[in-house]
């Protein structure tokens, strides 16, 4: 492990976690100006064998796969092979029907597009064909007019944007990974993780740490202890029965009292947020998230297995221009959407793939940017600071936007700035 002088109190931090059984197994890893200045973990990569975590575990990072697969996405604008602002229908035709015809690919990569949710169950059978699941969400009429409000595409994101990747490439985003980031760079870092990676990778558990994560709560029921399932209330239920071609009306517009209306809606199992979070439906899988069929299917939205610092390393390279030209870069984390969440109910903002600074990705620095992964890993970078850093975990918080270790964690980056 490693950690400057300067950075004395990130390493306290950390280890008080651990001391005070907040962490099952963890590991921090922050770049400054490109120089490797925390590298930290510890504790336990499987509970259940005792496993220790070393310092190449990787582990399931959900949500941070967002901000990778919009890199992939926008390697390819600058290759001319991509333009954001054009319909998708341009280059997926199938796409184009029911009211879906101007949706551009800026609104799928800033989850303006109206399909946060698929109207009918995926079937374990289909979590490995991404196609597939792309081609149902193809038929849908989108849940409010594309452009004219957000909410977070929580596992559709991955299949829009990635079938997009496989029309213009005949490859999927994580081959795509292999080749130009993790490849190029040496990254431990896979969106669909070969045998060998899944052998040694830590395990997931959504046991709740002891004492308050008052991280962006998100109430639970129904999840198995030590399965590293989705948050969701209405785990059992799927989505909900309507009468053909009937789409659930979505008020445009901030809830009154947010609190209890996520607090509502997590507890109804038809509600946005739960058919959002819910489907596909990795708790059908036994150890859900766990499970090697989840870990090597590269589902672009929750795909990512990772280390910590190979998710800081990858946010290093975005600042040092290796992986997307500066000018590039700069436009994709313009903030597209900002505001009231019409499915997590709370504000969020979103650049071309890429969470901006809000209630749903809670950092101390309005300049930074990043991704966040349900139950507390977060992957970000800061341009004013040269910052980079990376957090993942095991144990997992009964959170979807961040968690308060992680935010801990990233206070004290920057009070030893």
């Amino acid at each position: 492990m490693h950690c400057d002088p300067r950075f004395s109190r990130v390493r306290e931090a950390f280890e008080r976690h651990f001391a005070d059984g907040l962490e099952l197994g963890a590991a921090f890893a922050v770049y400054l100006d490109g120089e490797l200045v925390v590298d930290l973990w510890d504790g336990v990569a499987d509970r259940r064998t005792e496993r220790p975590w070393e310092e190449d575990t990787p582990v399931f990072a959900y949500s941070c796969t967002k901000a990778i697969t919009a890199t992939v996405l926008l390697q390819l604008a600058e290759r001319g092979l991509v333009d954001v602002t054009a319909p998708v229908a341009e280059v997926w035709p199938e796409f184009g029907v029911r009211a879906k015809q101007r949706v551009t690919v800026e609104h799928l990569l800033s989850h303006q597009a109206g399909l946060p949710a698929l109207d009918e169950r995926v079937p374990v059978a289909e979590f490995e064909d991404q196609p597939a699941i792309a081609a149902r969400l193809a038929g849908q009429r989108p849940i409010w007019r594309p452009g004219s409000a957000h909410g977070y595409h929580a596992l559709t994101y991955g299949f829009l944007v990635g079938e997009v990747v496989r029309r213009v490439t005949g490859k999927s985003v994580g081959e795509l990974v292999a080749a130009e980031i993790s490849g190029p760079l040496g990254l431990d870092l896979w969106v669909g993780a070969p045998d060998d990676v899944i052998a040694r990778a830590a395990r997931l558990t959504a046991e709740p740490p002891p004492g308050s994560e008052s991280g962006r709560s998100l109430p639970t029921a129904g999840n198995e202890s030590g399965s590293g399932s989705m948050p969701s209330a209405g785990a059992g239920s799927g989505p909900a029965r309507r009468a053909p071609g009937v789409l659930p009306r979505v008020p445009i517009g901030p809830p009154k009292d947010p609190i209890a209306a996520i607090a509502l809606a997590a507890g109804d199992p038809n509600s946005l947020m739960n058919r959002t979070m819910g489907n596909p439906r990795i708790q059908d899988l036994q150890g859900g998230a766990n499970n090697p069929v989840m870990l090597r299917a590269g589902w672009p939205a929750v795909g990512l297995v990772t280390t910590a610092r190979s998710l800081a390393a990858f946010y290093r390279s975005l600042l040092a221009g290796d992986l997307l030209r500066p000018e590039t870069l700069a436009d994709a984390i313009r903030p597209r959407a900002s505001g009231p969440d019409q499915v997590l109910l709370l504000e969020s903002a979103f650049g071309l793939g890429f969470m901006r600074p809000a209630m749903s990705f809670f950092v101390p620095s309005v300049t930074a940017f990043g991704h966040t992964g349900v139950g507390g890993s977060i992957g970000l970078a800061d341009p004013k600071y040269g910052v980079a850093a990376g957090y993942v975990m095991n144990k997992m918080a009964d959170v979807f936007a961040g968690n308060q270790r992680a935010i801990r964690l990233m206070e004290a980056v920057y009070r030893s700035l």
